[in-house]
């Protein structure tokens, strides 16, 4: 048989509070063999929590940071968006910067969007515009598929998008 000193494992927690500090339990005599194996799996255990959880967290802080930026006239001063086909996930906000040649708006054509979604709650109002440099519009599409949309104003000139939506 073999003597065996148990230890304990800190672990820090994310609030930055610190772990008590841990004395080291009396000597035990058991099987080295039934110990070591069971210390180990309970060990790679909490590290595999405290990691998963840490990920989540990290992917959850990062996904509402991420938005696309799409300006409304280009830089030219074109009538266009910039870019005017792209893809985001599903819950990426997209932020419609204007940028020249305003007024500008962002409308959803309701003909070109996934079914059941309602275009007026994801456009500005036909009547309702973006007037000067680096005013937006942001909006938050959960349903995949493609959405068309357009600038009132200019859409006879051309100045229509496509997102798709992943």
């Amino acid at each position: 048989m073999a003597s065996v000193i148990s230890s304990a494992v800190s672990i820090p927690s994310f609030t930055g509070l610190k772990a008590a500090p841990t004395r080291a339990a009396p000597a035990a005599t058991v099987k080295a063999a039934a110990v070591g194996p069971n210390l180990s799996v309970k060990a790679s255990l909490k590290d595999a929590t405290i990691a998963a959880v840490a990920v989540s967290a990290s992917a959850l802080l990062a996904s509402n940071a991420l938005a696309i930026e799409v300006l409304l006239g280009d830089n030219d001063g074109g009538l266009a968006f910039e870019p005017s086909t792209f893809s985001v996930a599903s819950g990426e906000k997209i932020v419609f910067k204007n940028n020249r040649g305003f007024p500008h708006n962002v409308v959803f054509d309701e003909d070109e969007i996934p079914a059941g979604v309602d275009a007026s709650k994801i456009s500005m109002g036909e009547d309702d515009y973006l007037n000067s440099g680096g005013e937006e519009y942001s909006v938050t599409l959960t349903e995949k598929g493609t959405y068309s949309f357009y600038c009132a104003p200019h859409q006879g000139a051309g100045m229509v998008g496509k997102v798709t939506v992943n």
